[in-house]
């Protein structure tokens, strides 16, 4: 899959925006109203969960996203399942006749996609596949993806109209994938796997030198990632003595260059 690599950076930055999502209150109404419809065809998710060993409110989400959980299209990108697809991916499925029905669909782009063999569906793992699926041309205009982040406090504007049109004012209308998982979690309907964020910390302190005067873009994604586990720090990017005391307190590590290491 074209795009960024599931490092232990970018994983971490799904668990903190995740972590830190606030949804528009004006918008739970909607948000509710798309997860209802999620869960009422919840049989029908799970038919293809079961298959391809994908998560059944990962499957709703994507339906919800592509085609508003229209059981008339395909899951790839909402085309009539009355003829293979037309947009990207064109010509799915390879194998069988229209009209298709939504679950044989269903199952072929999740196998397309390569769904079918991750093997992290912890919240950062979700996310990653989330954004993959539509893209990640998003990190390359410097905002979060619409796709995942719309109606909540990450994100504000910018939009591709189509495949590489791009409009910096225009605003998504649509909810994003991560916050209807965020309204899920919120309400208990599901409990995704708990990434293991000591781990995820541990990899990104690894990479990061004590230096108390001088701000590293590193160590402030540190500081934020310590203070949801419980530390309190200032944000302010710069690894001195109490963020390397604190990523000891999780790790039992100090910052490289820490004067303390003997």
């Amino acid at each position: 899959m074209p795009g960024e690599s599931y490092t232990p950076q970018i994983q971490s930055e799904y668990q903190r925006l995740f972590d830190t999502c606030i949804i528009h209150p004006e918008k739970y109404d909607e948000v509710n109203a798309i997860i209802k419809t999620i869960t009422t065809h919840n049989n029908r998710y799970q038919k293809v969960a079961a298959v391809v060993n994908v998560p059944w409110f990962f499957i709703g989400i994507l339906h919800a996203m592509e085609s508003g959980n229209d059981f008339k299209t395909h899951l790839y990108n909402g085309d009539s399942l009355k003829a293979r697809t037309v947009n990207v991916p064109a010509g799915r499925p390879k194998t069988g006749n229209p009209p298709f029905e939504w679950e044989y669909s269903a199952i072929d782009s999740l196998e397309y996609d390569g769904l079918d063999v991750w093997y992290d569906w912890s919240i950062p793992g979700i996310l990653y596949k989330m954004e993959g699926y539509n893209g990640f041309g998003y990190r390359s205009k410097g905002i979060n993806s619409p796709y995942l982040w719309s109606y909540s406090n990450h994100y504000t504007r910018g939009k591709f109209l189509s495949d590489g049109k791009y409009s910096s004012t225009a605003v998504s209308k649509q909810c994003g994938g991560a916050v209807l998982l965020r309204r899920m979690v919120e309400m208990q309907l599901v409990a995704p796997g708990i990434s293991n964020r000591v781990s995820l910390i541990t990899e990104l302190g690894k990479q990061i030198n004590y230096a108390p005067n001088r701000y590293v873009q590193k160590v402030e994604e540190l500081q934020g990632m310590l203070n949801l586990a419980g530390a309190y720090l200032k944000v302010d990017g710069k690894a001195g003595r109490k963020t390397s005391d604190a990523f000891r307190t999780f790790t039992g590590l100090y910052l490289k260059g820490d004067p303390e290491i003997k």
